[in-house]
């Protein structure tokens, strides 16, 4: 026997996929509703019925989990400058899968303390200084953070000359105070990925116990990261392949959910043409970034107010007041869905809208300079007109008869020539919902998960 089930546990929805490993097929999918104010398994049970109702009794060799439940993995990332060690932690944060609570630079104050005391992060990475570069300010906030009356765990991730001397600070205060290599150890130097494994690891020890996730661990296996986590191995993997199995190249992936809409981009995204300059930090070949205005449903207004309702009816084909109305049901019930033909239009409309302003987001930007020379161009963030392949994910790609309309925002836009987003990209769909449990598989079975992907992953 080998089949091996893969466990999301959402904020909504806890869904369940169960794969053949030897077979690599997909054997079913299904949900329950999340229930992680009572017992997470009353959700997990209910996913479970749902399956084997289709596949019948199944076994496990092994059963792994991801998680984004109540309201996932919220952190606080606090660096030097914002541009530098702020913008490196923040990277850090985001590539681990966190929502990002806030950012904050320089020396913390009295008031921002009390604002992190009342955004209640569940990790703060406090960041700062090059090795053997700045130490008063991050060891001035070490000793802020020891006033902030609450016990949260700490990673600290900056000028390793500071930080032993900041362990022993905040450990007086604080019951867990982890440290990992430097974020940016030289100027304009990112080193992240330590970081992101130290913030799974408290995450996985931590976290998981605090929003009740333990209960779990009598069937599951082993949870392995947050969700947007897997979701980022997942990309990263079908992108770039490993020495067995190689990948489709450099894409995006856009997955819109009905809070946040996440984009993810696998690829350098070096200048493409030659009179270009790069400014900025270099960006990371898998690069996250979460958007907390863009969503379907609990987030429809903040999008509404973020894309206009001009974008949104000009999208849709219909009046700014079918969208209004629209806007306002869902927004008085987020669990309506479109009754009729009007509705459908500014259902897609939403969504290509959370599409385009969060691949802008992402994407890189153009800006001209004038020079004694002439007028040169400068790149700050990535380049990604060459991209080919951009896959959609999220309930309302993944339900929709029209998702290739959605993603359609990705794509490079006259109207907005200095965005670097995909000039002409194919849109691919992750019909069966899988790339959050293809990221928990490849964990182990890296090859099966790519070519699962290639198999259930659609071009449209």
């Amino acid at each position: 026997m080998s089949n091996v089930l893969l466990i999301d546990f959402g904020s909504t929805y806890t869904k369940i996929t169960a794969v053949d490993v030897e077979r690599e097929v997909v054997l079913g999918t299904a949900h329950g509703i999340t229930t992680v104010e009572t017992d997470i398994m009353d959700g997990l049970n209910q996913a479970l019925t749902e399956l084997f109702a289709v596949t019948g009794k199944l076994e496990f060799t092994k059963v792994l989990g991801c998680s984004s439940a109540a309201g996932g993995l919220k952190m606080v990332a606090i660096g030097l400058v914002l541009e530098l060690t702020v913008e490196a932690a923040k990277r850090a944060a985001l590539g681990a899968g966190a929502k990002i609570m806030g950012v904050y630079g320089n020396e913390l104050s009295e008031y921002e303390i009390e604002e992190i005391g009342e955004l209640n992060p569940e990790i703060i990475l406090l960041a700062g200084g090059t090795d053997g570069g700045n130490k008063e300010v991050i060891l001035h906030n070490a000793k802020m953070l020891t006033t902030l009356g609450k016990d949260v765990p700490v990673i600290v991730a900056g000028n390793k000359s500071a930080t032993p001397q900041i362990v022993k600070i905040l450990s007086e205060v604080m019951t867990e105070v982890v440290h990992t290599e430097n974020v940016m150890p030289r100027l304009n130097e990112l080193n992240i990925e330590p970081a992101r494994e130290t913030i799974r690891d408290v995450f996985l020890r931590r976290i998981v116990e605090a929003k009740g996730l333990n209960r779990a661990n009598k069937f599951v296996d082993q949870m392995v990261m947050p969700t947007p986590a897997a979701v980022l191995k997942a990309a990263e993997l079908l992108g770039k392949g490993t020495a067995y199995e190689p990948g489709l190249g450099d894409l995006m992936v856009i997955d819109i959910g009905g809070a946040t809409t996440d984009v993810y981009s696998i690829a350098k995204g070096d200048p493409q043409q030659c009179n270009v300059a790069l400014k900025g930090l270099p960006e990371p070949f898998a690069k996250r970034t979460v958007e907390g205005d863009l969503g379907m449903r609990y987030s429809a207004t903040a999008l509404f107010k973020a894309a206009g309702a001009k974008m949104i009816s000009d999208y849709a084909g219909v009046t700014e007041l079918d969208v209004e109305a629209y806007m306002q049901k869902v927004e008085e019930n987020v669990e309506y869905l479109p009754e009729n033909d009007i509705e459908s239009k500014v259902e897609i409309a939403m969504g290509r809208a959370c599409t385009r302003l969060a691949a802008e987001r992402h994407v890189g930007q153009l800006e001209t300079v004038f020079t004694l020379n002439g007028p040169a161009f400068v790149q700050n963030g990535k380049d990604l007109t060459a991209v080919k392949i951009v896959v959609g994910t999220g309930g309302v790609i993944v339900n929709h008869h029209q998702p290739e309309g959605i993603l359609k925002g990705a794509a490079y836009d006259q109207s907005t020539l200095q965005m670097l987003k995909p000039s002409a990209p194919e849109f691919w769909i992750d019909e069966k919902y899988i790339m959050a449990s293809m990221g928990l598989l490849g964990m182990e079975y890296p090859e099966v998960a790519i070519r699962m992907m290639k198999k259930y992953i659609v071009r449209r």
